[in-house]
């Protein structure tokens, strides 16, 4: 399965909350987070989307850190079944 497949799979289903997963992209920074998720009720998440098996860069990984330590929370969803959990873990909070 495609990473495209994911992506397209997440914003589907963070749409349906009415919420947005908007496509981040920082020029001149490297390893930021493919989306941003606004939840309907302020919440924000940064998700990175990689093909099954694949694994963070070392760039994304420090950069998960650094938005990890300034409060932000940074999930890594590399399946279908991830982005189900992810909504349940979000939506049930």
């Amino acid at each position: 399965m495609r990473e495209k497949v994911i992506e397209q799979k997440l914003r589907t289903a963070v749409k349906s909350k009415g919420g947005l997963a908007l496509k981040f992209t920082s020029p001149g920074t490297v390893g930021v987070p493919d989306r941003i998720v606004l939840t309907s009720d302020g919440r924000v998440y940064f998700v990175e989307l990689k093909a099954p098996g694949k694994h963070l860069s070392p760039k994304q990984v420090k950069m998960a850190a650094v938005l990890e330590r300034l409060g932000h929370k940074v999930r890594v969803i590399d399946s279908i079944e991830q982005v189900k959990e992810f909504m349940d873990d979000i939506y049930s909070a």
